[in-house]
């Protein structure tokens, strides 16, 4: 029997970003994503779905302070010179660090701190080329996902989303993660985020039926659930 998918409230989500417990649990999510190798993940779908059509304007969701998109630029930029890329989060934490970072591989960042679906609404009128999610998606239950990726379909051409794979060994091993030195909080949403996420063809399933889309969704190794959407054809 599948393990069934269960929500709950992540502690990272209700701390103050200057919280020291959550600023140390930023810095070891960056950690789990080197570990999970989300961000090689997800350049290598880029560039793999993008083929000749370079993007040059992405919108990444649920950015957080930035480091995980910049991970993902450094391996883009080579490809994929002169892009604009805008980080959505609730939170204003991107430091000028992480913006210098972006400038120095040529790329343009934008910042905009609001919540997603209001974000979203307003943004229908900018299409952008790329929309990518990184350990986002599975924070919402299935009727506001299925809006949320509604509004995604609109906005861009190709989307790609790393999340967590739901299993029951990924919930052990998140458990064990104070061994490679995560706080209470890291281990606890890592458990939470494991229950949360995806398998089979979920995402498939709650995305919008209209226009053509070549949909994509497996697992990635033992802990990462990968999901890619890229257009058929253009907006009519």
């Amino acid at each position: 029997m599948s393990l069934p998918r269960r929500l709950e409230p992540e502690l990272l989500d209700q701390l103050p970003a200057d919280d020291p417990r959550a600023i140390r649990s930023r810095r070891d999510l960056r950690r789990v994503n080197a570990w999970m190798l989300n961000a090689s993940r997800m350049a290598g779908a880029l560039i793999k779905q993008a083929g000749r059509e370079t993007p040059r304007t992405m919108l990444d969701l649920g950015s957080g302070d930035g480091q995980f998109m910049l991970q993902v630029a450094r391996r883009l930029a080579p490809h994929w010179p002169d892009v604009t890329v805008t980080l959505q989060d609730r939170q204003n934490i991107v430091s000028s660090a992480t913006r210098e970072g972006f400038t120095a591989l040529g790329w343009r960042v934008n910042t905009v701190s609001a919540d997603v679906f209001e974000f979203l609404a307003q943004a229908r009128s900018s299409p952008v080329d790329a929309v990518t999610a990184n350990l986002f998606l599975h924070h919402f239950e299935d009727q506001s996902l299925a809006r949320l990726l509604d509004h995604i379909a609109e906005l861009a051409r190709l989307v790609v989303a790393c999340e967590p794979r739901r299993a029951k060994f990924v919930v052990r091993a998140s458990r064990l993660l104070w061994v490679i030195g995560c706080n209470d909080v890291s281990v606890h949403d890592a458990v939470v985020s494991a229950r949360a996420g995806f398998n089979d063809k979920e995402l498939s399933a709650l995305w919008p039926s209209r226009g053509q889309w070549d949909l994509q969704e497996h697992a990635a190794g033992l802990f990462t659930h990968c999901f890619v959407a890229r257009r058929m054809a253009p907006r009519t």
